[in-house]
């Protein structure tokens, strides 16, 4: 990977500008054009270096709801399981134990009746699959930035 990109990597996942055009302000920062950062970000998304670029809000001071959702998924049935499981715009963070309930992920609505209705959704479209819906009893916030040096 080349030295812009991981200098890009670095600073939007710590370091992203909150302003009207702030590509070009990281452009600046790192000696670049804007039109260059916002190419090397579209190439790092297609070649999956970056999956999401967006703002984390606490969900619960906007009013929505969320629940840690665990489900039994057969090895052969992972990546199909997963793809439908991503197409819900509330899920957040989708990644696999080695647990029986192997598949995890969260989900977000914006009350608990839409919740309970897209994990019943979930639940169908995966073939009633063994499911846990768990609730948060103290909630932790991480900020985990990753030293892209050395990928």
């Amino acid at each position: 990977m080349e030295s812009k990109a991981i200098e890009l990597l670095n600073k939007i996942q710590a370091d992203f500008p909150i302003e009207t055009r702030p590509y070009l302000a990281i452009a600046r920062e790192l000696q670049m054009t804007e039109e260059e950062v916002i190419n090397l970000i579209k190439q790092l998304k297609e070649t999956g270096y970056i999956r999401r670029l967006g703002g984390i809000f606490d969900s619960r001071s906007l009013g929505y709801t969320s629940r840690l959702c665990a489900m039994h998924v057969d090895k052969g049935e992972i990546e199909e399981t997963a793809k439908l499981v991503n197409s819900y715009p509330g899920v957040t963070h989708n990644y696999l134990r080695n647990h029986h309930y192997n598949m995890w992920f969260t989900l977000i609505a914006p009350s608990n009746e839409d919740l309970e209705h897209r994990v019943n959704e979930i639940k169908e479209k995966c073939g009633n699959r063994d499911m846990m819906v768990l609730d948060a009893s103290k909630t932790f916030k991480i900020n985990v930035n990753f030293n892209v040096e050395g990928v």
